[in-house]
């Protein structure tokens, strides 16, 4: 069944364009719902424990707030809230979202030449019967030396 066949409705847990432009890329129609949680109050010391909980954590504030709200009223089919996140582990360190420019520009200059791994996870939940299923993927990246002109027009996207 292609995608645009399909009769469910889908609720993206997230405002990240790669994430926007994947779902729209494959022909799914989505709404876009943010879950408004402090990412930095939920630690785990593994990297995919830590995505994982923020995954969990963004679908559970999404459906809390979903039941509060019309949305779902009148939707003759299933909903579902697809939710992620995603961390970097550089040299045995987990970082998170940058929190500024300049912490983008340092993150980013001490990629250059050398690797980290991206640690992600994804989250599906069906909000009528509740069921979920997710998981974590791992990927070592390297890097060629980055130019600072290019640094500069990576931070500037962000």
């Amino acid at each position: 069944m292609a995608a645009a066949e399909s009769c469910f409705k889908i609720i993206l847990g997230s405002s990240s364009m790669a994430r926007q432009r994947i779902l729209a890329e494959m022909g799914y129609e989505f709404t876009i719902m943010t879950a408004d949680i402090d990412e930095k109050s939920i630690r785990k010391e593994k990297p995919e424990d830590l995505v994982t909980a923020l995954a969990e954590a963004k679908a559970n504030a999404i459906m809390a707030r979903l039941q509060h709200t019309d949305i779902l009223e009148n939707v003759a089919c299933p909903t579902l809230v697809i939710t992620a996140d995603t961390v970097v582990v550089y040299k045995g360190t987990i970082r998170e979202k940058p929190c500024n420019e300049d912490e983008a520009r340092e993150f980013i200059k001490g990629y250059s030449g050398g690797h980290a791994a991206v640690v992600g996870s994804v989250l599906v939940t069906n909000l009528d019967s509740g069921a979920s299923k997710g998981g974590w993927e791992s990927a070592e990246v390297y890097f060629h030396d980055i130019p600072n002109e290019v640094i500069d027009s990576l931070v500037k996207i962000h």
